[in-house]
């Protein structure tokens, strides 16, 4: 690993951490800061990324449409739209977003400088996912990475596979309802993606918590076939039927409508199967939204960064691997930056 180019000045002089988040000096703003601030760079909408209160907001447009929906078109003194690819001078520095992978409008942030380039990747996969653009390599001095799932145990099955597994069940047990935790923003409509390729044609149902990112989704042009909110439905009719929920309601009274169900989860985490023991699930999906072992070490090569700072997870398992392999590593530690979407 050998970095793209010399630095023209040591990046920690006007990119480095304070007790808001990342902040990029010589660019005037924050991003994705935990605490609100004048200017923020949003990655994505995810709660752990995206917050109420700040002055102004620049992110992709569908990153602001999931801020409107979750928090509120008044959670920000004001929002600009900057899509995928085009380039605006902030300061001192140009910055162009570029699609992260990770959920329906996800980012990296790309800041140039004096012919020195930065990319903050926030929360990021390789994986095929039909409800998002898919990641893009953008080769760069410094890399800012994530590290949720930064240990080699951590390799996820592919998700097409995990999507078959899911039918095969339905159909090998058609008089048990199927409900399938999986957090709203970006799982749940992946998954439901997931499975209309794979041939599944029946209306899903719905628990109340995904009805309306479901619909932003389509109206963002993300077709989910048909859905069915679950209340909608007669008691007892939904032996056999496909239905999603959040996590928690897996465990809630919610659940007792349903007779004898399949207790399924979709989730990188249930590749430990102590896991899914410890929380009951009959049915584990490996399936993630973020990176795992062997997509963020390729990710981090390609790249060609000579130095890479590492936001969260497993920074300690991360660093030592880019330490041992000739690449200058750093944990950032930031505060509030979580595994929201497993």
């Amino acid at each position: 690993m050998t970095a793209l180019r010399r630095a023209a000045a040591p990046f920690h002089t006007w990119l480095y951490p304070d007790d808001r988040g990342l902040y990029c000096a010589a660019g005037g703003f924050h991003i994705d800061p935990h605490q609100p601030v004048e200017r923020a760079v949003i990655t994505h909408g995810h709660s752990d990324h995206a917050r109420a209160g700040h002055g102004a907001v620049l992110a992709t447009p569908e990153t602001i449409a999931v801020m409107h929906a979750r928090l509120g078109k008044e959670s920000a003194g004001s929002f600009q739209p900057l899509p995928y690819g085009e380039t605006i001078t902030l300061s001192e520095v140009q910055v162009r977003l570029v699609p992260a992978g990770h959920i329906l409008g996800s980012a990296q942030v790309v800041i140039e400088k004096q012919g020195c380039r930065a990319v903050v990747s926030g929360d990021y996969k390789r994986a095929h996912d039909p409800t998002c653009r898919p990641f893009e390599l953008v080769p760069c001095d410094l890399f800012v990475t994530e590290a949720t799932f930064a240990l080699p145990v951590f390799q996820h099955e592919p998700a097409e596979h995990e999507a078959r597994k899911l039918l095969h069940s339905l159909e090998e047990q058609p008089e048990r309802a199927h409900l399938v935790g999986a957090y709203g923003l970006g799982k749940c409509q992946r998954m439901i993606k997931l499975v209309r390729e794979a041939g599944y044609e029946k209306p899903i149902y719905l628990h109340g918590a995904m009805v309306s990112l479901c619909e932003l989704y389509e109206a963002c042009g993300v077709a989910l076939g048909p859905l069915v909110y679950v209340a909608d439905a007669e008691r007892g009719t939904l032996a056999g039927e496909l239905v999603m929920c959040p996590p928690s309601a897996l465990r809630e009274r919610w659940s007792r409508r349903f007779a004898d169900p399949v207790t399924a989860f979709a989730s990188g985490w249930m590749r430990i199967k102590g896991r899914a023991r410890q929380q009951g699930v009959e049915l584990p999906l490996v399936v993630s939204d973020h990176a795992d072992w062997p997509e963020l070490v390729a990710t981090i090569r390609e790249t060609g960064a000579g130095e890479v700072w590492i936001t969260h997870g497993r920074d300690d398992a991360l660093g030592h691997y880019l330490s041992t392999h000739g690449v200058k590593a750093r944990a950032l530690s930031i505060v509030g930056w979580d595994e929201e979407a497993e």
